[in-house]
């Protein structure tokens, strides 16, 4: 028995179409290839921005400054703050034992332990915090004629080690111009001959007081023993006979003026003597 075609409508276009629509749904929603999920997942609470061209969907936003909150400035150091130039050759313990409010600084370095050869150099500085800096070229010197001691004895012919101060001055001569107290005595004499035969007369007619074992501030001629006589005295700086000393530092006539001329109390001047190894400690 055969239907009439007018009461048998024709669907199948519908449902062809139908079946195209979810196809290409599938395709634009990547409903396809996302685990079954039939959605694209994005991280919570990221929002969505266009895709690339024709992608047809939403990529995650990249983050950048404008999203983040804003830190702050980080901000450069500044250069560490330079420490003064020290005095070279001086070791922490030397440099420790200078008075914080020293200015001028008479520093002889002797060749070794041994020796009666040393080196000479008057250092300065502006202020405590402020560089060292060598007022002239170093100086020849000579020290006794064994050499150093850090225990110093009457007759050992050893020049004591240390940091000293300076606080007067003497002499047969009048003294070049200078501020540094002076006592013009013609007391100040020596006669005989040095180690190695070498006249001893004019030693004295220029001293500076080395403040070991004596009363600072008084004439270098004092003879007051703090320490004992058995401890030696009477150490100063004098003018080179062209050999050892007993315990004296000496520099040539010439150097020892320009020294009398440098020298300023009001600097709180002090000497810095000893062998090489003993100063770099």
């Amino acid at each position: 028995m055969s239907v009439p075609r007018s009461s048998v409508p024709l669907r199948l276009p519908y449902v062809v179409c139908a079946v195209l629509v979810l196809l290409l749904a599938g395709c634009g929603t990547g409903g396809f290839g996302t685990g079954g999920s039939g959605a694209r997942t994005k991280a919570a609470g990221a929002p969505e921005v266009p895709g690339p061209p024709g992608s047809g969907a939403p990529s995650p936003a990249q983050p950048s400054s404008e999203s983040s909150p804003a830190g702050p400035a980080a901000v450069p150091p500044g250069p560490s703050p330079t420490p003064p130039r020290e005095i070279p050759g001086l070791g922490p313990r030397t440099r420790a034992e200078i008075p914080a409010g020293t200015r001028q600084a008479f520093v002889v370095t002797g060749d070794s332990p041994d020796s009666s050869l040393a080196t000479a150099v008057l250092y300065t500085r502006d202020g405590p915090a402020a560089d060292w800096r060598a007022a002239a070229a170093p100086w020849p010197a000579h020290n006794a004629l064994n050499g150093w001691t850090a225990e110093h004895w009457e007759g050992d012919l050893r020049t004591p080690v240390g940091v000293f101060t300076l606080t007067s001055a003497g002499g047969r001569l009048d003294p070049p111009a200078t501020v540094f107290p002076y006592d013009l005595n013609p007391d100040f004499k020596v006669e005989g001959e040095g180690f190695q035969g070498e006249p001893l007369e004019g030693s004295f007619d220029y001293v500076i007081a080395i403040d070991y074992n004596r009363l600072p501030g008084t004439s270098p001629l004092d003879h007051t023993r703090p320490l004992g006589t058995e401890r030696g005295g009477g150490i100063w700086i004098h003018v080179d006979h062209g050999g050892p000393t007993q315990g004296c530092v000496s520099i040539t006539y010439d150097r020892m003026r320009e020294l009398l001329g440098l020298l300023d109390p009001a600097k709180d001047p002090v000497v810095v003597m000893g062998d090489v190894a003993y100063l770099s400690g």
